[in-house]
């Protein structure tokens, strides 16, 4: 295509392209323009405060102790290790909260497709009034119920291997030396076992056969499987010792009431939100799959497993993603109820230190890599299920 050079050129004010560009540099110009404001307005109020702007604080000895810890802390450390104390106890709570709530919302989103009348009802009142309060109150009223626990020597055991006190809950652990070597070996069974899992649908897809050996050697994984984390892992049950009228509790692991609150509290309140979005997803699916299934004499339970959930993770995964987020960011609520995550000491941090900035750019960065995180993995794991097109 040539252009006409005796064509009248079109005026720089009419033209699209330059307006579209000009636009972008403008607001571009004014976002720079407040950051530069805010910085120069917050280094003179730091200057006026007699406090140069800077991470040297982190090197400074703490001075204070906190509810529990993981790795070691003492008051006499600097306050890098006791904010990386709260770091790993944020973590552990969004690690078993983003697991326990997957399970929990996705048995209840299917229990409204169960053919159990009761069932529907529990799962439907449970998801009401969970989504209808709000989560500060749900943490407290938690919180409320694990202190009126009774004191050791009242415990309520669980097959005398789970033990519910005011000093916390007592569970099983695994206290084998060789546990990491297990572990590892369980990662690479998993592995093994989705790579014979793919090669037999691909046979049977392909070939027509009955995948017969792989689902034998799918089953031989599973059983030694088992067999590790039974008696491999070597699990040390809490016992009672001591008198009868002054019984202490040793073994095992011992999760605080703090602890204990925060994650049962995060996990309903978020569980009640991925159940409606399990259910959605659940009826986006066809109905013609659902009797295309039943018609080929498939139970319920297998129709679900097989055919619907499947189908219905399309849905699912990306709104999925938004919950774990929110699960992850609504654990600094933890100070509600005095559990030590990064928030929690990085407010009495804070406090004693006076580097307030210092400390918020901390914490806004290190829940802003987190949430990348999780948001790439869940990114990954949507383009999986997702149909692929030729």
């Amino acid at each position: 295509m040539t252009t006409n050079p005796n064509q009248p050129k079109i005026p720089l004010w009419r033209d699209d392209r330059f307006w579209k560009i000009a636009f972008q540099v403008i607001i571009l110009v004014i976002v720079i323009a407040i950051i530069s404001i805010f910085t120069i307005n917050l280094n003179q109020n730091l200057q006026r405060s007699g406090i140069r702007f800077g991470f040297g604080f982190l090197n400074s000895t703490a001075g204070f102790a906190i509810g529990e810890s993981i790795i070691p802390y003492q008051p006499t450390d600097p306050y890098r290790q006791v904010l990386l104390a709260g770091l790993v106890n944020t973590l552990r709570v969004m690690f078993f909260g983003i697991i326990l709530t997957t399970i929990v919302g996705i048995v209840a989103g299917i229990s409204y497709f169960s053919g159990n009348w009761l069932v529907r009802q529990i799962g439907l009142v449970y998801v009401e009034i969970v989504r209808n309060t709000p989560l500060l109150l749900q943490l407290l009223f938690w919180y409320g119920i694990f202190l009126q626990l009774p004191p050791v020597r009242d415990r309520l055991g669980v097959f005398n291997a789970i033990f519910l006190t005011q000093r916390g809950i007592f569970i099983p652990w695994p206290s084998s030396s060789l546990i990491w070597v297990w572990l590892g070996f369980l990662a690479i069974a998993a592995i093994a076992s989705f790579v014979i899992w793919k090669q037999r649908t691909k046979i049977m897809v392909e070939k027509g056969v009955s995948g017969q050996p792989q689902l034998i050697a799918l089953g031989i994984i599973a059983l030694v499987s088992l067999l590790i984390i039974l008696f491999g892992f070597g699990w040390e049950v809490p016992a009672i010792i001591g008198s009868e009228n002054n019984p202490i509790l040793r073994g095992g692991l011992r999760l605080t009431i703090e602890f204990s609150a925060l994650l049962v509290g995060l996990v309903f309140y978020t569980a009640a939100y991925i159940a409606e979005i399990v259910r959605a997803g659940i009826q986006s699916v066809a109905k013609g799959q659902w009797e295309a299934a039943r018609s080929l004499g498939l139970k319920s339970g297998l129709v679900m497993r097989l055919v619907v959930f499947p189908q219905a993770l399309r849905v699912i995964i990306p709104p999925l993603n938004s919950q774990y987020l929110n699960l992850a960011k609504n654990s600094s609520l933890a100070i509600a109820v005095a559990y030590a995550d990064l928030y929690n000491v990085a407010n009495t941090t804070f406090n004693q230190s006076g580097r307030a900035v210092e400390v918020m750019l901390i914490i806004m960065a290190t829940y802003l890599t987190i949430n990348l995180i999780i948001s790439l993995f869940m990114n990954f794991l949507n383009r999986r299920v997702q149909l692929q097109e030729r």
